[in-house]
């Protein structure tokens, strides 16, 4: 089944080429506009700002430890290296794209968006979800691969939501409170 869905959603690539540009262009740069939200949400001089990228950031670590242990349990090359007549649009090299880490990155941040701000961070949501499509479309990554990065980064995202703000070093005294003004 896994190899079913890649096939029909990467060969899409080969009926509609007109769409590969902008799937490559999603696939490789949409990581630039997330670095540039968490900056400017951490440099916004907001605590509830900092302390949502304290918590997305933890939580983006946790996540990709879990994600590096995942990957020693299940290994698998991309898709790439593995079948025939693939749609490759992103040069890479063979390592083991189980989960994907792009998924990871994305689904942990935006969902840390998301139960944070709630207001118009759905978008972000629907990146995360547009990224992990462009990896398969790109040939680089299965579906399970991005869906277990998904899986993994809005796990560890609400786990971070509900438990980062509520230690005391990290919470009023520290973050949001008259030494981080000074910064």
């Amino acid at each position: 089944m896994n190899i079913k869905l890649f096939r029909m959603i990467n060969d899409t690539g080969k009926e509609f080429e007109a769409f590969n540009p902008i799937i490559v262009f999603i696939a490789n740069n949409a990581i630039y506009l997330l670095a540039a939200a968490v900056l400017i949400y951490l440099f916004s001089r907001k605590p509830e700002n900092r302390m949502m990228i304290v918590s997305g950031l933890v939580s983006l670590i946790l996540a990709e430890v879990a994600g590096k242990i995942a990957g020693m349990f299940h290994s698998n090359h991309q898709p790439f290296a593995t079948l025939e007549n693939v749609n490759q649009l992103i040069e890479m090299e063979v390592n083991n794209s189980f989960p994907s880490d792009h998924s990871i990155i994305f689904f942990t941040m935006a969902v840390t968006f998301w139960l944070f701000k709630r207001k118009h961070t759905y978008l972000w949501i629907l990146l995360a979800g547009m990224v992990g499509f462009s990896r398969i479309w790109a040939g680089v990554h299965y579906p399970a691969d991005i869906l277990v990065g998904a899986l993994l980064g809005s796990g560890f995202a609400y786990l971070g939501y509900r438990l980062i703000p509520n230690i005391d070093m990290l919470n009023k005294n520290k973050l949001t409170g008259k030494e981080m003004k000074n910064l």
